[in-house]
């Protein structure tokens, strides 16, 4: 990223993007229950980063606007975030700001902003795999193909070792063919969202009609490195404050082929490869 620093600029810019020492990103997720803008100030690979987070919002179609909340440094010597001592609530006014994107380039890799300070921003998109991953799947096309290369490039890098991640987790692909009835699919935990609790608690909810929603419950136990056995068994159709009851019992067995805190790849009933996207915005 490259930024220009007028005499205008606040505090929390000088501090956070005005570095020429180190590299500088900024991440930008708008399409999520919890839209934010972070910049991310790279020390090195052996050292760690700083990233400053704000919650944002889109104005008029192109005006980002955004306000800092959270800071943390992350370093690579530490197992636990270091918090950055900066009181955000106390900066009022200094603690927002907006971006407008005055141009971007056809193939969306290069963009320049404006902030609210006068400053210009350049930044150059680094194409993270997991993203092109997304874009892949939004585009329909080869999309098997491009799952595979991914579980396989991302295995060899850490030895295919994952853990179920907790959180909120929406189904955007799977391999499946065949289908079954949407109480099947539903109950395999073929579609809709699944939910993930630290206590191994796993639920299963799917959208039916308007006001109207399937839910299974049910518990979930690691047998290996990367496999979990499922027993769903509390199932009900819900509609407003009524619960209506359906017997039945599903066990399916889960592996994950890839996770992290936003993307999970897993393989399950009748070997069905399906991705989940983290829906819920909270940090792992």
């Amino acid at each position: 990223m490259f930024t220009t620093r007028p005499g205008t600029a606040s505090p929390i810019q000088r501090t956070f993007v005005g570095l020429d020492f180190f590299s500088v990103f900024q991440e930008i997720y708008l399409r999520t229950n919890d839209p934010r803008v972070s910049n991310i100030v790279v020390f090195s690979n052996a050292i760690g980063e700083l990233k400053v987070e704000a919650a944002a919002s889109i104005e008029d179609g192109k005006r980002i606007l955004f306000r800092f909340d959270r800071a943390a440094f992350s370093f690579k010597f530490l197992p636990f975030k270091v918090p950055y001592p900066v009181p955000f609530r106390l900066l009022g006014d200094e603690a927002k700001g907006w971006l407008d994107t005055t141009y971007l380039s056809k193939t969306g890799n290069l963009r320049i902003s404006r902030g609210n300070k006068g400053t210009t921003f350049v930044l150059q998109k680094i194409s993270d795999p997991r993203q092109m991953l997304l874009s892949d799947i939004s585009t329909g096309k080869d999309v098997k193909e491009v799952v595979e290369k991914f579980i396989s490039t991302n295995q060899n890098d850490i030895n295919g070792e994952f853990e179920l991640v907790e959180g909120e987790w929406k189904m955007i692909w799977s391999s499946q063919m065949e289908t079954d009835s949407w109480i099947e699919n539903a109950a395999n935990g073929l579609m809709g969202t699944q939910i993930i609790r630290k206590n191994g608690q796993i639920k299963f909810v799917v959208n039916i009609l308007p006001g109207f929603r399937f839910s299974m419950i049910g518990k979930f136990a690691k047998s290996d490195t990367s496999t979990y056995n499922l027993t769903m068994d509390d199932a009900a159709i819900i509609g407003g404050p009524f619960g209506y009851p359906v017997e039945m019992e599903t066990k399916l067995k889960l592996k994950l082929l890839y996770s992290d805190d936003k993307i999970r790849i897993s393989r399950g009933h009748k070997d069905i490869i399906f991705v989940h996207l983290r829906v819920d915005g909270s940090k792992k």
